[in-house]
């Protein structure tokens, strides 16, 4: 069974999903209300989706190198775009989200996407993929690194 974040991380995917096949995008109110109806009317679980979607849409830029470099042998238009997207939201979650989940709870789920939506090969290739990010986390602008102290805590609901 997923826990209710665990569904919004998967409504998340979902959106970025949809972003990287319709670069042209669709109206905000559109995406907000698909992660309502998803997440039947949470409105926690609505805000922690868009903001997963947005923080991993607006650090893009940053993200995609990243990857790129991680990923030998693989450039990011090669890999599947469930793939893509889930190393996407996992990085986001890793170097840049202010929420600062457990590295382990981020990978794990991570790989639960990939289980769920990619192919019998994506779970250990997310895995591999989003642990040497984990790993390099100090070296890049934005990461957290080891011994700093986290920000406050922003008011999301933990995991369930």
């Amino acid at each position: 069974m997923l826990t209710r974040r665990s569904r919004a991380r998967e409504v998340a995917l979902q959106l970025l999903f949809q972003k990287d096949q319709n670069p042209a995008g669709v109206p905000r109110a559109a995406e907000e209300q698909f992660a309502r109806d998803r997440l039947n009317g949470a409105a926690d679980l609505t805000a922690f989706a868009l903001a997963l979607y947005d923080g991993t849409t607006r650090h893009r830029p940053e993200i995609d190198p990243k990857l790129a470099a991680t990923a030998e042998n693989w450039r990011l238009t090669r890999m599947t775009a469930v793939d893509r997207n889930v190393l996407r939201l996992g990085a986001y979650e890793l170097l840049f989200d202010p929420s600062q989940a457990a590295v382990g709870v981020v990978i794990d789920e991570a790989i639960e996407l990939a289980r769920r939506f990619g192919s019998k090969d994506s779970p250990a290739f997310v895995n591999g993929i989003l642990d040497k990010v984990a790993r390099g986390r100090g070296e890049g602008r934005g990461a957290r690194g080891e011994g700093e102290t986290p920000p406050a805590q922003p008011d999301v609901p933990a995991e369930t």
